[in-house]
């Protein structure tokens, strides 16, 4: 089968930004308990970034980055009896966890110190095929097509999640900090659910600020501008500090920051120094990490955005393209939603 391998973590001493090279590998085959998926559609994520240039370490390479994947199951392992062959299924960043700690039984199964993800701790989707356990699975909705559903299994999962951390009430302010995939899933989420809610979106390009006015948002401004009113919640989806910072200056009293990021950047950690108590932390604001997703997180999006018209911003490329997919994210330059990744494109069709 054909993929895109990371063969070690990629450093200025490359050269040019080509982390994954394109082989001819064997197929995998499905193990005790696992389906084997022929992928149809993978959406790239910020974290296969983070994973290309070393900030999130893989435990062995070289390593088939990918998460959000789509396909047909086309074989079944031993044992498994809830999934049949042609099933469309979804495969998200949560590959798998021990089930019996504290945090598996509480139902925080992504605080598991046993926690295994898909594309770094196991092969991911930047291939032709790829196993995954078949209880980490999920049925896709038939309303969504392929390149619809795959960013919905990371960034409109981790979307849903970190939402639900702000414990916002309808009407309370949210600002968005950061407008890429997940920002874009935010925004419309936050309108079905919180429909008298008004919407802040802080983002450097203003391409990507006119965007967000496209999709709804009240108020769009660079990411130290004042908003129009204090803010109940921010959620964060930068890899910087620098919104850190400057987020939690536009908090009300009692105001909580939500940072829906694996990994920050240190290139600009100095940015910490400006962090004034009086002015960021006092008066009960609060800061609250997101940590990987729980399959109830993805079952409960994929139910919501079929019924409530929930649908990504989508650019297609080809498989052979991923580097190019990731360089765009890198410069944070040209992406507008989601970029997805399909196998019945090549490069002869672009």
């Amino acid at each position: 089968m054909r993929a895109m391998r990371l063969r070690h973590p990629w450093a200025a001493a490359d050269g040019a930004f080509t982390p994954l090279e394109l082989d001819d590998v064997p197929d995998p085959a499905p193990a005790e308990g696992e389906v084997l998926v022929r992928v149809s559609a993978c959406a790239v994520c910020r974290t296969d970034l983070d994973i290309a240039e070393g900030r999130v370490v893989a435990p062995r390479y070289p390593v088939i980055p990918g998460h959000q994947v789509i396909g047909r199951v086309a074989g079944l392992g031993p044992s498994v009896s809830d999934r049949r062959e042609g099933d469309r299924v979804g495969i998200a960043w949560i590959h798998s966890a021990c089930g019996v700690c504290r945090w598996c039984t509480r139902g925080e199964e992504n605080l598991c110190p046993y926690f295994e993800s898909t594309g770094c701790d196991a092969h991911g989707g930047y291939a032709e095929y790829v196993t995954a356990r078949a209880d980490f699975t999920y049925l896709i909705p038939d309303l969504l097509s392929d390149t619809e559903a795959a960013p919905l299994l990371c960034a409109g999962a981790i979307g849903w999640r970190s939402l639900a951390l702000t414990q916002m009430q309808d009407g309370d302010a949210l600002g968005l900090t950061g407008f890429g995939a997940s920002g874009h899933l935010v925004l419309q989420l936050a309108q079905k659910r919180f429909p008298h809610s008004a919407i802040y979106v802080f983002a450097r390009s203003p391409s990507e600020r006119a965007f967000a006015l496209e999709l709804g948002a009240r108020w769009a401004g660079d990411t130290a501008a004042p908003p129009p009113e204090p803010l109940a919640a921010i959620i964060d989806t930068t890899p910087a500090w620098k919104p850190v910072v400057d987020s939690l200056a536009h908090l009300m009293p009692g105001g909580r920051l939500v940072v829906n990021a694996i990994r920050k950047s240190r290139s600009d950690q100095p940015e910490l120094q400006r962090l004034d108590y009086a002015t960021h932390l006092w008066m009960e604001r609060e800061i609250k990490s997101v940590a990987n997703v729980t399959r109830a997180d993805v079952r409960a999006l994929l139910a919501f955005a079929p019924e409530n018209g929930l649908r990504p911003t989508v650019e297609t490329l080809p498989l052979e393209r991923a580097n190019v997919a990731l360089a765009a994210l890198r410069t944070a330059r040209g992406i507008r939603g989601a970029t997805v990744l399909r196998f019945d494109l090549n490069n002869d069709t672009l």
